[in-house]
């Protein structure tokens, strides 16, 4: 595949879109881009002392490689610098070039199909129940060691959608003609297969 086909995939944390974008991604050899990293980047060098706009500004490859940007004390910075329209200005150009690439992408985050790549041929909303969100992360952080409780890490999920459904700019939401996949109930494998089948279903060349 030479010309450009984009995929973008939104939806709350730990809903599932970012195993699905990557195992989407590797399925047709298209390139991946979490967006949410560049906003983690973003954070982290917040929480070092440097202002959000110029840490977005002076983003660097180098950056987005950090092994500390999974953490939830990134996470919460990320939501926070996420709200700042000059934030946002100053990444919107990288993903939209990365969206471009010859050979197909795929970008998961809050705001692609609605404001990133609008133009998306495959645009998905990956969600879950908070709940449950919050049980696979709290998961996670166990699995690292990490000391919190599931109330914790719920409070945290549902202080994180309030805070990115309800910002002025960029919103979090399914754009208009997206496809809805709730994965409360289904397994990675169910997941991917229907995302696949929706992508597939937009693949093919029109009669």
């Amino acid at each position: 595949m030479t010309k450009s086909f984009t995929i973008a995939v939104d939806g709350p944390a730990a809903a599932g879109k970012g195993t699905i974008s990557k195992a989407v991604a590797a399925h047709y050899g298209f390139g991946h881009l979490d967006t949410g990293l560049l906003y983690r980047a973003v954070g982290a060098k917040m929480l070092e002392g440097v202002a959000p706009v110029t840490a977005a500004q002076t983003l660097t490859p180098q950056d987005l490689a950090r092994e500390d940007l999974r953490g939830p004390e990134v996470a919460q910075a990320a939501s926070k610098v996420a709200v700042i329209s000059e934030v946002r200005a100053a990444l919107v150009d990288f993903q939209r070039a990365f969206a471009r690439r010859a050979g197909g992408a795929v970008l998961d985050g809050r705001d692609i199909g609605t404001v990133i790549c609008p133009y998306a041929q495959v645009k998905l909303f990956v969600t879950a129940s908070a709940e449950v969100r919050a049980r696979r992360r709290f998961l996670e952080l166990a699995a690292a060691g990490k000391v919190t409780t599931l109330a914790e890490v719920l409070a945290d999920v549902k202080a994180r959608d309030d805070r990115d459904m309800n910002r002025a700019e960029a919103p979090l939401k399914p754009a208009d003609d997206a496809v809805l996949i709730d994965t409360s109930d289904l397994s990675i494998e169910e997941a991917l297969a229907r995302a696949l089948a929706v992508i597939e279903s937009r693949m093919q060349p029109a009669d």
